[in-house]
């Protein structure tokens, strides 16, 4: 069950709030890819240690590429569990995309060893898991578990799409990673929407 938008908190003091609740072993839980129109969803769950050699803020957007492989291999190092799960366009487009989000997250948190007493998630919907959950609004921003967890899940997504670029070198996902750019919708128009274009998202349902 969610529970209460703790966004409130300063940057340094997320985490450590609800440690004082008594949760010790708590997943941060973040995604990469709602919004492309092509390719997978991905979330990743991370649990970190007590005092990580991480700082805030670790929203993935702020970061260059570079610098979000290198806090990857920080992150995934320090790291008590981590994973990351991918639901693809197929999915996407049979369950829509919110849906698809949460089983990524569901999967991600499953996988996880030790298994967390308790969940944060960025956002306002808590996956379907039987761990409690807590959101947060701008939790990227406001939680260290979080923000390590949009970073997996950022550089992972990257580099997937990047192998897409391989095979569909013309519609130049290794530049938009599949978001809806000039580049890409005319790339669509153009050649006509690939295998992993989400069949049911404005911009490329109109050209299939």
């Amino acid at each position: 069950m969610a529970g209460t938008d703790h966004s409130f908190f300063d940057l340094d003091t997320v985490d450590e709030a609800f440690r004082k609740e008594g949760f010790y072993l708590f997943a941060g839980v973040d995604e990469s890819g709602r919004g492309p129109l092509a390719g997978p969803v991905l979330a990743a769950a991370v649990i970190l240690p007590e005092q990580p050699d991480l700082s805030l803020p670790l929203d993935s957007k702020g970061f260059s590429g570079i610098r979000r492989a290198e806090l990857y291999e920080i992150i995934t190092e320090q790291a008590l569990a981590w994973h990351v799960a991918s639901v693809d366009n197929h999915e996407i487009d049979r369950i829509n995309i919110l849906q698809a989000t949460l089983t990524a997250m569901s999967l991600a948190v499953g996988e996880l060893d030790p298994k967390p007493d308790l969940v944060l998630v960025d956002g306002l919907h808590p996956p379907p898991i039987s761990n409690p959950v807590r959101c947060l609004k701008g939790g990227d921003r406001n939680s260290l578990s979080i923000g390590a967890a949009s970073i997996l899940a950022k550089v992972e997504r990257d580099r997937i799409m990047d192998e897409y670029h391989e095979l569909y070198p013309q519609y130049g996902f290794s530049s938009h990673r599949g978001y809806g750019t000039m580049k890409h919708r005319e790339a669509i128009i153009k050649h006509g929407p690939c295998p992993i274009h989400r069949r049911t998202f404005k911009g490329v349902k109109e050209y299939l």
